[in-house]
């Protein structure tokens, strides 16, 4: 029997595409869910499907990520339907379906899907280390177009720059926060903030 298994990862997604490239198979049944692929146990269809499939069965994927993302979970998914004597075939790969002998059918399969999964993965360091560096360069534009603070040691206002080490004068020499903001006419967060930088450079 010919099964096929469609999955999209969000609620929005659309299943229509993977659905009509199956039937042009056709297959006999078809399994469809809109879950992550990151959890196996999460995917009911998924699991349904492995538990119906029996010997010379053929399962069907549009691509085998539709069965997982992970190289560990396509492993284990590809090892029980070969446990169940059956076969996988996905659309983005040769079509070893005609082939007779079931263990050939398999084998061809499973150096297929080793390079398939060899890809994935690098595909998947790539993304990650883009994905690093993409928020490294976002770290340092904060830094570069964060705006500056008004009362402190490097600030623009000749002014403000002259309360901030009025302030932090008075601070060392015991006034409270409540008198130094009657006496400069700014925040309490402000003159916290002042009070935290004296007592980390102490």
């Amino acid at each position: 029997m010919k099964f096929g298994y469609v999955r999209v990862s969000t609620k929005d997604q659309n299943l229509a595409r993977q659905i009509e490239q199956l039937k042009k198979i056709p297959v006999e049944k078809i399994f469809s869910e809109k879950e992550s692929g990151k959890n196996i146990n999460n995917r009911s269809e998924l699991l349904n499907l492995l538990k119906c499939i029996k010997k010379n069965d053929i399962v069907y994927v549009t691509s085998l990520d539709r069965l997982g993302r992970n190289a560990d979970d396509l492993t284990e998914i590809i090892q029980y339907i070969k446990k169940k004597s059956a076969s996988l075939q996905s659309l983005d790969l040769p079509d070893f379906s005609n082939v007779p002998d079931i263990n050939l059918r398999n084998m061809l399969t499973d150096i297929l899907v080793t390079v398939f999964k060899f890809q994935a993965q690098s595909e998947r360091e790539k993304i990650k280390e883009r994905q690093r560096e993409g928020i490294a360069l976002a770290k340092k534009r904060d830094v570069l177009y964060r705006r500056p603070v008004l009362y402190g040691a490097n600030s623009p206002n000749p002014q403000k720059r002259k309360i901030y080490f009025a302030i932090k004068k008075d601070l060392s020499n015991g006034h409270s926060v409540a008198e130094l903001v009657t006496k400069y006419g700014i925040s309490h967060g402000t003159v916290y903030r002042i009070k935290k930088e004296i007592s980390k450079s102490e």
